[in-house]
């Protein structure tokens, strides 16, 4: 029983103080997701325009979290989670996407984000089995997935000149 309670308070802890986890839903890859942590699990938000995906994550799947260390981004815990996706604008969906909202960096829509995420995105809960799984000992580094995602436009000409510019001791 104890350990439990220590299992517990350990993936509650490092993931309210990791903004990243790493999530792996059934038959998909492993994707590092933002969250909040919110009545005892990771909220997440995604799966639509100018939001994170969350490939394999269904209602009543399980999935695996690991948790990195916020100081050294070194793997802290991993732990199996339930997923549970949340009704819009229903009293659990409401209370996640208060918590959402004020860790979503960069909205292009600023306050009206909660209303597209009603419309056109999924707000899921990871709650944890109480299941921890062991860290592996070796290297999971794998080659990024493919993405659509690239630069607005080409660095300017002189910014290597700036740059790289010596500076005179006066």
């Amino acid at each position: 029983m104890t350990s439990e309670l220590l299992d517990r308070a350990l993936v509650e802890e490092a993931t309210k103080k990791s903004g990243l986890v790493w999530v792996q839903g059934p038959g998909a890859p492993a994707r590092a997701l933002w969250h909040v942590w919110h009545e005892g699990a990771a909220c997440l938000v995604g799966d639509g325009p100018g939001e994170q995906p969350l490939p394999g994550l269904t209602d009543g799947a399980e999935a695996e979290v690991t948790v990195r260390s916020k100081d050294k981004g070194g793997r802290l815990v991993a732990w199996t989670a339930k997923v549970v996706e949340l009704a819009p604008e229903s009293e659990a969906w409401e209370a996640a996407v208060g918590e959402l909202k004020g860790k979503r960096l960069n909205a292009p829509d600023g306050e009206a984000m909660t209303g597209r995420w009603a419309r056109e995105c999924r707000v899921l809960r990871l709650e944890p089995t109480g299941t921890s799984a062991a860290l592996p000992d070796g290297d999971l580094a794998e080659a990024p997935l493919p993405t659509p995602a690239t630069t607005r436009q080409p660095i300017p000409a002189g910014l290597p000149r700036l740059l790289f510019k010596k500076r005179k001791r006066g």
